[in-house]
């Protein structure tokens, strides 16, 4: 299951951020980001598993520095773009965030049965949980910036994301550090 979806992240971060890039979107670009930080914890969690108690919990660590780490770059990378930044291509935003939207609702699905499980699964579970929020938030920054002619909404989306990741770093942080490895 771990190996379905580093390959799904994997595959959208280059797909997600190549056409971010074409359509000048702050938001793709910041979840074509989150997608490369799931793709390595979900190969952190890949090593985690059949480990010891002490193992996984440093693997939940990792991927809490590794997410903060991307919400602070994307919020950087939103900063950068207010300054110097044009509009995005709405239709290839919205065409985008779909795809997305549709390869982390597959994730979601697979990581079901374990969202409740040991602390690294449980941050497999938050980034994927946190991942369709912010597709959803992509699809709408798009559907805004075609309406009003406006870079703004997307920048404002590619905030929330950063903001979203950051707080699910924190989470991740404090859940592996104070918690037990089977969080409730």
């Amino acid at each position: 299951m771990l190996r379905k979806l580093l390959a799904i992240n994997a595959v959208m971060f280059f797909v997600e951020g190549g056409l971010g890039w074409i359509a000048g979107s702050t938001a793709l670009l910041a979840d074509s980001l989150d997608m490369a930080a799931d793709a390595m914890v979900y190969g952190v969690s890949l090593y985690a598993v059949g480990r010891t108690l002490e193992h996984k919990r440093r693997a939940a660590l990792l991927s809490g520095v590794v997410e903060l780490a991307l919400g602070l770059g994307v919020l950087m990378q939103v900063a950068q773009r207010a300054l110097f930044g044009a509009e995005p291509e709405s239709l290839l935003m919205m065409g985008v965030g779909l795809l997305a939207l549709i390869a982390n609702v597959a994730c979601l699905r697979l990581l079901s049965r374990h969202r409740d499980g040991e602390v690294h699964m449980k941050a497999s579970w938050i980034f994927s949980k946190n991942d369709v929020i912010a597709n959803v938030g992509v699809i709408a920054g798009g559907l805004l910036v075609m309406l009003t002619g406006s870079r703004w909404p997307d920048l404002v989306i590619g905030a929330v994301i950063g903001v979203i990741v950051l707080r699910g770093g924190l989470y991740i942080l404090r859940t592996s550090m104070t918690g037990p490895a089977r969080a409730a």
